[in-house]
């Protein structure tokens, strides 16, 4: 499959691509700002691991949900 450039994509395309670009970049934020005020005993393995996986993994916000959802321990 060839890769198409911008200007080749549809509106609704681009459309797409800039939501889950935005959606993606909220959700980053999001974790790393809780990551930071959260206590090392709250969080379920290494900040730093975390923070770096959430930073550099692109997955289309796998990484964020899977620390919302499993890399934090109840308060």
């Amino acid at each position: 499959m060839q890769k198409k450039k911008w200007s080749e994509l549809s509106s609704g395309q681009r459309r797409f691509m800039v939501v889950a670009g935005v959606f993606e970049g909220v959700l980053k934020v999001a974790a790393l700002v809780d990551l930071a005020r959260r206590p090392a005993d709250q969080v379920r393995g290494n900040k730093v691991a975390w923070a770096t996986a959430i930073t550099v993994i692109n997955a289309f916000g796998a990484v964020p949900i899977a620390y919302f959802v499993k890399g934090r321990r109840p308060t």
